[in-house]
């Protein structure tokens, strides 16, 4: 038998609330029958929302579907420490809260990043052996796909951070793929040892020595031909890279849409196209992709792009469905556990 699992939905968080997250929901109903959703927010706009959908009440009824009330939401633009301090019955808080208290497997928010992370902090605790939480997400490639981290909750870290953050993205990828001893490498300007920071250098000598499955450094080129499964940043360097990689894959878009419509003749070999064309699309869509986590928390919490549609909210669920069943946060706990213990042996 499938094991039930129950995960908060912060349905107030991004920049679209219940319009995305209440039909995303409905349908990851539909398709898992073990799943159990808590949406939290203004409980008089969700019943709206639900309203509106004509197979939310058999959910609801089974007490697959809960509501949660909250009286507050954080905003896109607001500052950690304030949403930290004054929003302590924001949709956000009460998710993480559930995860805290047992009553969810673990959160899902499009919400605002920087809020997420300093809450989920706060209220969910860092696992032993970890001292700052990193942001994960897989990223297409021409093999299949990579994880990369930290992707912008640390800009600036040390050599034993990146260490950390190596053992995370290990676990996650081997728990989530299956991968047996998962390649892992370090972004770097050069793959000579020579090159790159002190700090990556000392990093390098530490992934050396463990039992990880340690690659060495890959340049920017290398994430999406596939050489690593997981590749490992500070979080500026990762951000950057990311957002580089998104604005590439949206000019791409728009040449091949201006070629399309240039002439009649074009437009005739779109169609021809079409069907080349919608696979190349389903490969690359970031909305597959959607649901990055944050790794090193005492619980798991999932993080949706905040401008993300039914389908991309959609997946944030699955992901964070997938890390639960497969108990990712323990995982990582026993893993850096060892580490700990390894390093403590004379």
């Amino acid at each position: 038998m499938t094991r039930a699992l129950t995960i908060a939905l912060d349905a107030m968080g991004g920049d679209h609330g219940p319009s995305v997250v209440v039909p995303a929901a409905l349908n990851s109903l539909a398709s898992h029958e073990a799943l159990h959703l808590i949406l939290v927010g203004d409980e008089e706009i969700l019943r709206t929302a639900l309203q509106s959908h004509k197979t939310a009440g058999r959910y609801v009824a089974s007490e697959r579907l809960l509501i949660q009330h909250a009286s507050q939401q954080v905003e896109m633009d607001e500052l950690p420490s304030q949403a930290l301090r004054n929003k302590k019955d924001s949709s956000m808080r009460v998710a993480l809260n559930l995860v805290k208290e047992a009553r969810a497997h673990a959160c899902v928010s499009a919400g605002n990043t920087g809020a997420l992370m300093a809450t989920a902090r706060y209220v969910l605790k860092m696992l032993p052996g970890v001292d700052r939480p990193a942001i994960i997400t897989a990223l297409p490639t021409m093999t299949g796909h990579t994880h990369m981290l930290d992707l912008g909750a640390n800009s600036d870290c040390s050599a034993e951070h990146l260490y950390q953050f190596a053992v995370m993205g290990s676990v996650l990828a081997n728990a989530v793929d299956g991968t047996v001893r998962p390649r892992v490498g370090l972004l770097n300007i050069g793959a000579e040892e020579i090159k790159g920071s002190e700090r990556v250098r000392e990093a390098a000598r530490l992934l050396a020595e463990s039992s990880i499955h340690y690659i060495g450094f890959i340049e920017g080129d290398g994430i999406y031909a596939g050489e690593a499964d997981v590749v490992v940043c500070d979080g500026f360097t990762g951000n950057v890279a990311l957002k580089c990689s998104e604005g590439v894959a949206h000019m791409l878009r728009h040449f091949l849409k201006q070629e399309f419509k240039r002439t009649l003749l074009t437009r005739l070999s779109a169609l021809v196209a079409a069907p080349v064309l919608k696979a190349f699309r389903n490969k690359v869509d970031p909305r597959r992709y959607n649901g990055a986590s944050l790794l090193g928390l005492q619980g798991s919490v999932i993080k949706s792009h905040g401008g993300a549609d039914v389908f991309a909210f959609g997946c944030a669920i699955r992901e964070a469905m997938l890390e639960v069943a497969q108990d990712v946060p323990q995982r990582i706990g026993r893993q850096l556990e060892s580490h700990l213990v390894e390093n403590s042996t004379p």
